[in-house]
């Protein structure tokens, strides 16, 4: 199965979920054109109370497709954006990809991966329960967070449903990717 873009989203305003729109543009350094969390250095509400100067290494949340047909078997309907990704993927193990991992988008952009997403409580308020849904642990205790990973835009440009995505591995030995606030 190819790896594509099957919805994008974005929201100027820290609700916790983003609006589908028909198209994106990524600024290469900032983010998401229009977003709340566009910024070269962090603007997560609650981040930004700890250390307004940290770079922003969340300028894109991107979050598998593939999240929402599992939660779906649990009971759970969850569609496109709402919670609070840019970009929704199908076709690609998101998780599983290490740090560093460029994603060519379409035809110009690239969005370098930097961490996991950290599902907060605010998710249970969005649907009670789906908290506990979308955190596992594997064989050895530690916590899987499903709810997608974070990037930076090293090329800018427009990203729309259905555009292609290619994937480039970063040097080895390969780092998981990791919660970082």
């Amino acid at each position: 199965m190819e790896a594509i873009v099957t919805a994008v989203s974005r929201s100027a305003e820290h609700n916790f979920s983003k609006q589908n729109q028909p198209s994106i543009t990524l600024i290469e350094g900032v983010g998401v054109e229009g977003d709340a969390h566009a910024g070269k250095t962090i603007k997560h509400l609650y981040l930004l109370k700890k250390d307004p100067s940290r770079p922003n290494l969340r300028q894109v949340h991107l979050i598998q497709t593939e999240l929402f047909d599992e939660l779906l078997e649990k009971g759970f309907t969850v569609k496109a954006g709402e919670l609070g990704e840019n970009i929704n993927t199908r076709g690609i193990n998101l998780l599983g990809l290490p740090t560093g991992t460029r994603l060519s988008i379409g035809e110009n952009v690239i969005i370098e991966l930097t961490a996991l997403r950290n599902p907060c409580v605010q998710i249970d308020t969005f649907q009670k329960g789906l908290l506990k849904a979308v955190i596992d642990r594997n064989e050895d205790g530690k916590v899987i967070r499903k709810t997608g990973v974070m990037g930076v835009v090293i090329a800018g440009g427009k990203v729309v449903p259905e555009d292609s995505i290619r994937i480039e591995l970063p040097a080895e030995p390969h780092q998981p990717l990791e919660y970082v606030w």
